[in-house]
């Protein structure tokens, strides 16, 4: 299994490339393309299999199918869309678990400061802390929070809406971009 150190050149140029075109079409039209996605999946399966045999399809099958979970969990929420967790399985297969869990966790620090700004613009900081803290709460107690809250729902034009694609491919160039110059 590979490293964030040790990232196959011909990974990190998909991923790095998957990156730029979700993140400038989630950007502009607030989706991430099913073509984009499942060529995604095609390639992690593809170039891992090519590079690391047997193991690189376990791999891009375990990161494939972590990714696509927490994200679809996520979406059964109402919290992302399908476009995010279908990126997520695409990034998922070719970067494996452990360089996705890695994405995931910069994604979802810069997804948080980009809420933060997007919130504090619109003059909704304080109802946003709000709705966190009524999101974990109906969560904790088994309730979907977007039943009886609208404007958690991100489907709803009452929320305050913003194309996580684009932090997932920030996060995937600050992993990436980590790898190289940590190699040396």
């Amino acid at each position: 299994m590979f490293t964030p150190t040790a990232i196959p050149l011909a990974i990190a140029v998909v991923l790095l490339a998957m990156a730029v075109i979700a993140a400038l079409w989630d950007l502009r039209y607030r989706r991430i393309p099913n073509w984009l996605t499942l060529s995604g999946v095609i390639a992690g399966f593809a170039l891992n299999g090519i590079l690391f045999g047997l193991e690189g399809l376990k791999i891009a099958g375990i990161g494939m199918l972590v990714g696509f979970g927490i994200y679809f969990v996520l979406f059964l929420l109402h919290a992302m869309g399908a476009g995010d967790a279908k990126f997520m399985a695409a990034v998922g297969s070719l970067a494996g678990m452990s360089l996705w869990f890695k994405i995931f966790l910069a994604a979802v620090i810069l997804g948080a400061i980009a809420g933060v700004i997007l919130a504090l613009s619109r003059g909704r900081l304080m109802r946003t802390f709000n709705n966190i803290g009524y999101i974990m709460s109906e969560i904790g107690h088994g309730r979907p929070p977007h039943v009886r809250r609208e404007e958690v729902d991100v489907k709803s034009e009452k929320a305050l809406r913003m194309p996580h694609g684009a932090a997932i491919a920030a996060g995937i160039f600050i992993i990436v971009g980590w790898s190289w110059v940590a190699r040396g």
